[in-house]
């Protein structure tokens, strides 16, 4: 294999504005930390934002104890949802406002993260949610947030924008700010050892899908591609690792490294075409994003390759699929994604998600107005993102 060095093909990208925000602390058994950054903040009282299913786990019983052992008085909100809508951050700015909080805590998957930057939008800036679609329209100071992921998926602590779904037109809704990044996010892979095989594959797969689409992006530049393509290697290196071997501490924390990473690059240079197509799979269907993601990804690849072929060599080539001149690389690079996706035991069609053929040009109407499309390296519209769709039945 011919291993040409990144550097060596180096030309400056696009320009770029980097403004790193949060805090990063690694390692395992790091939640124990989560009082003590939590006290250097200067804050009182805690909202804590999570689900049931993390409680059920035990992890954010340990993280309330580490920030009452650490003299903070502590309210949890833990009724979120999968995908949350704008009702789970009106019922929890409900209980923020009652609770007095001067912090939120986001401990959890993507959901719990995306809640709690949703609930500080409102509590702080009032108003509704949608008053923030788009970026930089919070007009007064936040509160600040530590984010605790207990997936290695969304890498939504790196980022400043909230995913919400309208509770009544279920629209995924985008809602950005620099004052909404976290000021702190625990990376601590001991609480992604109990994630089901499913969950682990799902989010996964989603992380996967956020490098690969990084590295591509038209608006991607050098410290976007840098993020992206470092998260790439951890995450197909290690996410077999992790479906055989749930107990690897190691390579789950290469997975939520990567994860990370993938949600730095996002912060930098946006997504693409895939999750344009996925969205509507998950409204319409309630399709898992992340197998929404690992069905719609080896097709927008194939799609892309004409456009930004040599970029999906470099990801070939870290992988050894194949030297990054060969010109079906991206093709090669494409059918590694979906022999990934079904080692992890998820669909590779939309027929084997009960998608309808006839449901395929609203989908494509629907993903037409997903904000994400506009930034996919090789232009789409309503009619190309239906063929995506049917190459994927």
């Amino acid at each position: 294999m011919s291993h040409d060095s990144h550097a060596d093909r180096f030309t400056a990208g696009p320009h770029f504005d980097y403004d790193p925000r949060t805090r990063v602390v690694f390692g395992p058994g790091r939640l124990s930390r989560l009082g003590k950054v939590a006290k250097e903040l200067g804050c009182d009282r805690v909202l804590v934002c999570t689900d049931a299913g993390i409680r059920a786990a035990g992890h954010a019983e340990r993280g309330i104890e580490s920030l009452r052992a650490a003299g903070l008085h502590v309210t949890v909100f833990d009724e979120i949802h999968p995908n949350p809508t704008t009702d789970d951050v009106e019922r929890g700015v409900t209980i923020a406002r009652d609770a007095r909080a001067d912090l939120l805590v986001g401990l959890g998957g993507g959901s719990s993260m995306d809640t709690a930057k949703g609930v500080n939008f409102v509590l702080t800036n009032g108003g509704r949610l949608a008053d923030y679609q788009g970026f930089g329209k919070a007009t007064k100071p936040m509160l600040p947030m530590i984010a605790v992921p207990t997936t290695a998926g969304t890498g939504s602590e790196a980022q400043s924008f909230a995913v919400i779904g309208d509770a009544t037109t279920h629209v995924k809704m985008a809602c950005g700010d620099r004052k909404a990044a976290f000021k702190i996010a625990i990376l601590d892979p001991e609480l992604t050892v109990s994630m089901p095989r499913a969950v682990t594959a799902a989010t996964g797969i989603d992380a996967l899908s956020h490098a690969a689409e990084t590295y591509v992006t038209r608006p991607r530049n050098d410290v976007a591609q840098l993020f992206g393509r470092r998260a790439w290697s951890l995450l197909a290196e290690n996410l077999p690792t992790v479906i055989d071997e749930p107990n690897n501490v190691e390579a789950r924390g290469a997975m939520l490294l990567g994860a990370h990473f993938a949600g730095a690059a996002i912060e930098n240079s946006m997504l693409g075409a895939t999750h344009a197509l996925a969205n509507p799979l998950t409204a319409r269907y309630d399709t898992t994003h992340g197998l929404a993601v690992g069905i719609m990804l080896p097709h927008v690849i194939r799609f892309n390759a004409s456009t930004v072929g040599e970029l999906y060599a470099d990801l070939a080539d870290d992988l050894d699929l194949c030297d990054r001149g060969d010109p079906e690389a991206p093709f090669k690079l494409a059918d590694f994604v979906s022999g990934l996706v079904r080692k992890a035991g998820g669909p590779t069609t939309l027929t084997e998600c009960g998608v309808d053929p006839a449901t395929l040009s609203d989908l494509a109407e629907l993903a037409a107005k997903q904000w994400t499309g506009n930034f996919n390296p090789r232009p789409v519209d309503e009619a190309s993102l239906e063929e995506l769709y049917r190459c994927a039945m």
